[in-house]
């Protein structure tokens, strides 16, 4: 059975461990050095003097610092064992990377963007991306996985604290990698229950029927505004019934924005550029239904 409690204090432990080692071996190193420096100096030594070799010496320094990566090897096995061994009573929330925002799926069909876990008991996120190289780190329990396209991972770790902790993406992701900024939020086993039915007991597909849901869900209003702000890339009011300039194959056309120009838009980005905004917006087949599709339109053509 392992005697670590959770991630933070197995990371902390180990680097310790290892630093603790390096301070000893700098302190000999120097310690030794100071020494012959001032043993073996011209003064105390005017004539050169042939030593020969030792071989009780030369077995130590090759033994005890092979003892040493060794020990530094195991303690690091025996860590990486326990934090990617998941307890079988873990919390399963699926966190779904996309640029650039974090969404985290609960076994009830809740959708959220902070993760929101019980304390005292282990969570397994099961990590995946739906564009880019991402990657979820949690400083305060000291993990980190990478998110990869066409992949999953994983990573658990044991939420012992209530209070809220930053989520970050560590993988540069393009230009709104520094805005890809969530929170873990630790509350109560009882208070969790309790969050965790009010997902329940909510009909099925109800968030997914929204509108605003639904944007925020698949990832779109990390570069799309509701309110005329800018950001990535264009905002969605006002965009129904618009004219809109856009770059296609080198030269620029004046676009109506219908429900065809906007359904193009979100399955084949890359076809047709909006003037002014990076074209770094990766098609959306895979990502929504043709009915998912036609609810963000039409919460979009409302938005006057």
């Amino acid at each position: 059975m392992m005697s670590f409690q959770n991630s933070a204090q197995t990371v902390d432990s180990i680097f310790l461990f290892i630093v603790a080692i390096s301070v000893a071996l700098l302190a000999g190193i120097v310690i030794t050095m100071i020494y012959f420096v001032i043993r073996y100096s011209r003064e105390r030594n005017p004539e050169p003097e042939n030593i020969e070799g030792n071989v009780w010496l030369e077995i130590t320094w090759i033994v005890i610092p092979l003892i040493l990566v060794l020990a530094m090897f195991f303690y690091g096995w025996r860590g990486f064992r326990f934090m990617r061994t998941v307890p079988p009573n873990a919390l399963l929330v699926k966190a779904v990377a996309s640029m650039w925002q974090w969404n985290f799926e609960y076994e009830n069909n809740r959708t959220t963007e902070i993760l929101v876990v019980p304390s005292g008991r282990p969570v397994k996120l099961i990590i995946s991306s739906r564009d880019v190289l991402h990657s979820l780190f949690i400083p305060a329990f000291r993990i980190k996985e990478d998110a990869v396209p066409g992949i999953q991972t994983y990573l658990w770790f044991l939420p012992d604290r209530i209070g809220e902790y930053d989520l970050f993406c560590s993988e540069y992701c393009g230009e709104g990698h520094s805005s890809m900024i969530t929170k873990v939020k630790v509350i109560s086993a009882e208070d969790f229950l309790k969050w965790y039915q009010e997902g329940t007991i909510k009909p099925a597909g109800k968030a997914e029927k929204d509108g605003p849901g639904l944007l925020q869900k698949k990832g779109c209003l990390a570069c799309h505004s509701l309110d005329n702000s800018k950001k990535m890339g264009p905002t969605f009011k006002g965009l129904f019934g618009s004219t809109v300039t856009v770059i296609i194959a080198g030269k620029e056309h004046e676009l109506a924005a219908d429900d065809e120009y906007l359904r193009r838009s979100v399955m084949e980005p890359q076809a047709e550029i909006v003037k002014g905004y990076p074209p770094v917006m990766p098609p959306q087949k895979d990502n929504l239904t043709p009915e998912e599709l036609s609810e963000i339109i039409e919460y979009i053509k409302e938005l006057k």
